[in-house]
This record gives structure tokens, sequence and C-alpha cells, in this order.
């Protein structure tokens, strides 16, 4: 049995590391195609080395470019490397465009398809990433979910029930394996921040950072936030560009209780979340990743894909409204900032290993 484990952006990263390493150990016959969606060092090297992913056995170097051009480039370029490889199965995580471009270039050369992180929605189809979750679940052959709202929501579609499998987390497998090496980070005294005493924000989804009018809540909200405490911001290139050529560059670097960085390498984020008070974001992975910690987090949304970060985590969602979040922040300050909820089932770090065991009982 051969698979070919997928990866393209900085999300797939984290959820890849796992899946290679217990596919290793259960002696699954496995090669790493990187679609090179991400591609520089910050997005993709340096997180190859910090989880110690092994070197991709192929990179297609697809670059950027828009959804269609990037979509179809990949396309191109992982077609001869199936019919070349011969795989007896194509594995894609998460639910960005190299995950659908991957998938449907297996299935339409009929290799079996394995989606990992299948079956989460926001039912808002303004958000590419849904149409990549949608698409993709409805032509793979193993779905392996990591909440139950996805075993939800791919029944409602009408997946049959025996390609559904409840996995857990593989993103949480990745955070409990290098918790204690994030320990050792420097960067709280790189930063000048004390533990507990900062939020962390990440902002980069294009209904926060594509329109003037969002930019200008997202200042509002920043503002308002470092009033009450000190912010760290890893400064996503999208935002960056997004605020500059709005006119909001000096009005941001100007709040003093603003910390701005440029992106951060996994290790060094993970120490942040794992003790900043609060988070504030719109990642997906962020809120899975705060839920685990047991470290309060806001989502700067309207919808989520992840429901169980709320009913049974540590999420509360406020949408980019600087009076709701900074209300949030305020209730959360006078409870010092304790979360209440639970990590999840199987959110255990085995989730890797249990997808390991089902992929060979199916498939062998």
């Amino acid at each position: 049995m051969k698979i070919l484990c997928v990866c393209g952006a900085r999300p797939n990263f984290m959820k890849i590391a796992p899946i290679v390493d217990a596919f290793s150990k259960a002696g699954i016959d496995r090669a790493i195609v990187h679609t090179g969606q991400h591609y520089s060092p910050e997005m993709s090297r340096n997180f190859f080395d910090q989880l110690e992913i092994p070197k991709p056995d192929v990179n297609l170097e697809a670059g950027p470019g828009s959804h269609a051009f990037q979509t179809a480039e990949i396309i191109r370029r992982f077609e001869p490397v199936v019919i070349d490889q011969k795989p007896d199965a194509v594995l894609v995580v998460g639910d960005v465009n190299s995950t659908i471009a991957c998938g449907l270039t297996a299935v339409k050369l009929g290799i079996k398809l394995i989606h990992v992180e299948a079956g989460l929605r926001s039912f808002d189809k303004a958000m590419p990433e849904e149409i990549n979750r949608i698409l993709t679940d409805s032509i793979s052959d193993m779905l392996f979910v990591s909440e139950p709202s996805g075993i939800e929501n791919l029944r409602r579609e009408g997946r049959p029930e025996e390609a559904v499998f409840l996995a857990g987390n593989v993103m949480i497998d990745t955070l409990f394996k290098r918790l204690s090496k994030a320990g050792n980070s420097d960067i709280l005294k790189r930063l000048g921040l004390k533990e507990k005493e900062f939020l962390t924000l990440t902002l980069h989804r294009p209904e926060n950072v594509d329109s003037r009018e969002s930019l200008l809540k997202a200042a509002e909200l920043i503002e308002r936030a470092s009033e009450q405490l000190k912010i760290v911001l890893p400064l996503h290139p999208r935002t960056k560009r997004a605020f500059k050529q709005a006119g909001l560059e000096e009005r941001i670097t100007g709040i003093e209780n603003l910390v701005i960085c440029p992106p951060l390498n996994y290790i060094d984020f993970l120490r942040l979340l794992s003790t900043n008070a609060c988070a504030l974001t719109d990642s997906g992975g962020v809120q899975e990743e705060t839920t685990a910690l047991g470290i309060p987090c806001i989502t700067l949304r309207k919808n989520t894909e992840r429901p169980i970060t709320i009913t049974e985590g540590t999420n509360t969602l406020t949408g980019l409204n600087p009076e709701k979040a900074a209300s949030q922040i305020k209730k959360l300050s006078e409870n010092n900032f304790k979360a209440e909820g639970r990590c999840p089932k199987l959110w255990d770090g085995k989730a890797a290993e249990r997808i390991a065991a089902e992929v060979i009982k199916t498939l062998a």
C-alpha cells in the first residue's frame, strides 16, 4: 500500500506532521508531496524543520496566484506525479487550494481519496475554504473527522456512514508533542512580554482585511483592547499590506500598547499562545489550539466551522465588533482570564495513530 500525503500551506504542515510519523511507524509506504502553495522560508521550510517533517519527495513549486490560477496550476503539476507514483490513495488535509486541487486530480485518475479534517462547516460560502471543504468531502472515499459536528454535517450531505470516522484532531497531536519544546522559546524575552500579561492577536481573513470599512473596525478594536492589556500582533503580510493601502499604517503602528512583529514560526507562536491571557483571532487553528490549552479565545468572526470550541471549549464569537470584543476582554479580566471549558474527546494526541490504523484496516 502506497499513499501520497499532500501538504501545501502553513495550516497543512501542523496536520501532516503527525500523520506522516504515524504512517511510518505503522509501516505504511508514504511519499510527501509539497504543492508549494506557501513557499517562503517563514511559511514553509521553517515548519518542516521545527515539526521534523521529512523532506518532501516531490515539490510542485506551484507558487502564488489567484484561487483559480493556483488551483489549476497545482492540478496541472500534480497529475503527472500521480501517474508516475501509482499510489493506492492520496491523502489531503484541511481546506486550502492544495486540498481540493490534489483531491480532484486523484479522483479523476481513479485513485482513492482520504480527507483528514473532514466535515467542518461554517455555512458561509463567501469563505473560499468552505467551498474547498464541501467539494473535497463530496469526492472522498475516507473522511476523518475531528469533532462530532463533522459527522452530522457529512450525514446531512449524504455521505455513507461507513466512509466517516471520528479520529480526533491531528493539529492537537502536533501541539501536545511540541509543547515542551515551545517552553524553551525566548520569544517573550525578545518581545518584552510577561506571562499572562498580554493578548495575542491574529488577523488575516478577507472579510476582516479586504475593505477599508473592516480595517477601520479592526483598528478601533485593537485600540480599545490595548487599553486593557498589551497586545502582540504577528502581522500577516496580507494584513500589513491592507493597512498600508487603506492609509491606516501610522494609526496602527502608533498604538502605544501594541507590539507588532513579523509572522512567527510554530514553536515561538505556540509559546505565545500557551502563556498569553487570551487570544483574539480569525484563525480556525487558533480556536482549536486555545481550546486544547485551556486558554480563552475571542474569535473575530460571525461564524465558525469549529463549533465544539464554543460548546465545549474556551472560544467566544464576537465578530469584528470593537464593543463586543472589548466587553468580552473586560469580562474575562474580571475572572483573571480563567477559561471555562474542556478539551474535547479524542483531542488526546493520538488522532494520527487512529487514522493510520483505520487506513490499514480499510485499504490493506
